[in-house]
């Protein structure tokens, strides 16, 4: 049974005093609802996630106590694309026909405090400073750019690209542009990566109104079908954040098991995608995952990212709102995010970054710790 969204909602990311992170969650919930035209009595059942911010079933005191089965998902960055997979399933089970998927954030300034041994980890591991994820991340994309002969100049390509996308997105946290110039010469906090090619921890809400596609006219005549949603973890060999160990055995990560199987289970190709939004914890992630996804091959990004292919009128535009460097991340919300952007950029509602020529696919790729990987593939 296919699954369309029909409502959607997003708080907006960064900071914003005094307002709990779930409080940004109902705001979200609410502007979804609306968008769907029904009310929160009306929805069969709901599947949400938070890091930082508590419970997501703790929605139901602010939305409505109408006794729904309320799932919390937890995984990680993976955790919005984690609740939407479940919800997926539930409507093509035929179990449900309407449901809601929410996820919001709102975490402490500095970095992320991830626990070692939350990960399988001992504590000699957070004590070598490597549960500091930008030391994993400069690591990855320094050996990434040997592999393939590409220049450091690509980081600050990508991040100018992502504050300029930013400052066209209402919901964004930096919507100032910056200069390749000024983020090369920004705090360089693990070589090569300066303090503007990282996103920070923050906050923010989105959820998502699902309905089966043969019931999305009573909802909405802009539906966006999901065909595909898939969500795979690491291999052995594959080399990923809080691994305390390289194999000598090299294996695709699972950025391309998740994104591979999307597109077969959607029948759709990655030179079919219209819109992707990336996952870019940092500027390099996005560079490795342009070639990891399928839209280009490795080696390839230079000349794509300079020809301009990844810019809104380009012909793969990527991170149309920013990405996570615009955004920040709210663990809890921002796969949902990527989503919602796609959401609206085929709906033809983006404003001032709507992608041109009347865009039909779009796609979606979140990547966390310790390395596990949701994609999705949407359509109109």
């Amino acid at each position: 049974m296919k699954v369309a969204i029909v409502g959607i909602g997003i708080h907006r990311f960064g900071r914003t005093v005094g307002v709990s992170g779930r409080d940004q969650g109902a705001y979200a919930a609410r502007q979804a609802l609306a968008d769907a035209g029904v009310e929160f009595k009306d929805i069969q059942f709901a599947y949400g996630g938070s890091d930082s911010a508590g419970n997501a079933d703790t929605l139901v005191s602010d939305l409505g106590l109408t006794g729904l089965p309320f799932v919390n998902v937890s995984n990680g960055c993976a955790t919005g694309g984690s609740a939407l997979t479940s919800a997926l399933s539930r409507i093509r089970s035929g179990e449900s026909d309407l449901g809601m998927v929410v996820g919001f954030d709102k975490h402490p300034r500095g970095a992320f405090n991830a626990r070692p041994e939350d990960n399988g980890l001992g504590r000699w591991y957070g004590e070598t400073g490597m549960m500091v994820t930008t030391q994993f991340f400069a690591m990855k994309i320094q050996r990434y750019l040997v592999e393939h002969d590409l220049p450091k100049s690509l980081l600050a390509a990508v991040a100018a690209k992502a504050f300029r996308n930013g400052a066209l997105a209402p919901h964004a946290w930096r919507r100032t542009p910056l200069s390749e110039e000024e983020i090369t010469g920004a705090t360089m906090v693990s070589d090569p990566l300066t303090q503007y090619m990282f996103c920070s921890p923050a906050e923010g809400g989105v959820a998502l109104v699902l309905a089966r596609a043969d019931h999305a006219h009573r909802y909405t005549d802009t539906p966006v079908f999901v065909e595909a949603a898939e969500l795979r973890s690491r291999l052995f060999g594959s080399f990923e954040v809080f691994s305390p160990w390289v194999s000598p055995d090299r294996a695709d990560g699972p950025t391309v098991t998740a994104s591979r199987a999307a597109f077969e289970t959607a029948g759709i190709g990655p030179g079919d995608v219209d819109v992707a939004q990336i996952q870019d914890t940092e500027a390099g992630a996005e560079i490795m995952h342009l070639a990891e996804t399928g839209l280009c091959k490795h080696g390839e990004q230079e000349s794509l990212i300079r020809s301009g292919a990844t810019e809104i009128g380009g012909s793969i535009p990527v991170n149309t709102d920013g990405g996570c460097i615009a955004n920040g991340e709210p663990i809890g919300a921002t796969g949902l995010r990527q989503v919602y952007e796609n959401v609206v950029q085929l709906r033809g509602r983006a404003g001032d970054r709507q992608v041109p020529g009347n865009p039909r696919v779009g796609f979606t790729h979140v990547y966390g710790a310790p390395g596990i990987s949701a994609c999705t593939v949407l359509t109109r």
